[in-house]
């Protein structure tokens, strides 16, 4: 039990702090912002629903299904930097007036909920390509015994689990975090949080572009 709980602390601190759903609450609401309040609420339980499964995947199989495909993490952190960078500039460039004219709260097909809720809002915002390589290392240096182990699984779905129920607490929250800020200061921490995604995308395709580019020197020589 203490080793699961070791575990589980190790996979919350290790990947909380990358997801920090509360620094995209901003970005979150900005995209929803022609959805009420009932509709911004589905959409929060289901993408924190699709945060737990990447999350649960990503820690268990990661690894398996990059071989599979033949892919490397620095490739993957090269097309996820880019994929953020992409996401967080759009942001950084929508004007406030755009904003505003968007406004007006509507229900939505349920189906465009759906939608929304894994591509932009689950991935890359959420949980991006720096969660999932975090993930994927994570569950390649779990301990492990001969045969099958169930440690990792429990301390993955507990971890995963607790940073998606966080999620969902963020988001769900939004519009009151909204209303506490201020229009004026949700337009700082919005532009401030679209210049840091996009720092973010970069820093991490730097990192995949490292790795790429230290083993080509090594190969060379």
């Amino acid at each position: 039990m203490l080793e699961v709980l070791k575990e589980t602390l190790l996979i919350i601190s290790a990947l909380l702090p990358i997801v920090n759903p509360l620094s995209s609450t901003p970005i979150f609401l900005l995209l929803t912002r022609d959805y009420d309040s009932s509709t911004r609420d589905v959409l929060a339980w289901r993408i924190a629903l699709n945060s737990f499964i990447l999350l649960i995947v990503s820690l268990l199989v990661g690894t398996h299904i990059l071989s599979f495909f033949g892919i490397s993490l620095p490739v993957v952190q090269v097309g996820g930097g880019l994929v953020v960078i992409s996401t967080g500039w759009t942001m950084l460039k929508r004007s406030d007036d755009e904003g505003e004219k968007g406004s007006s709260h509507h229900a939505v097909n349920r189906n465009d909920i759906l939608g929304n809720a894994f591509y932009p809002l689950t991935l890359p915002l959420t949980v991006g390509p720096g969660s999932i390589s975090i993930a994927i290392t994570l569950g390649a240096n779990a301990p492990r015994s001969h045969g099958f182990d169930v440690l990792p699984v429990i301390s993955g779905l507990l971890g995963s689990l607790i940073i998606a129920i966080t999620v969902f607490l963020c988001y769900a929250s939004a519009e009151r975090i909204a209303r506490l800020v201020g229009p004026t200061g949700m337009s700082v921490i919005l532009r401030l949080s679209s210049f840091l995604l996009v720092c973010i995308g970069v820093q991490i395709m730097w990192n995949g572009v490292n790795v790429l580019l230290t083993s080509v020197w090594m190969h060379a020589h």
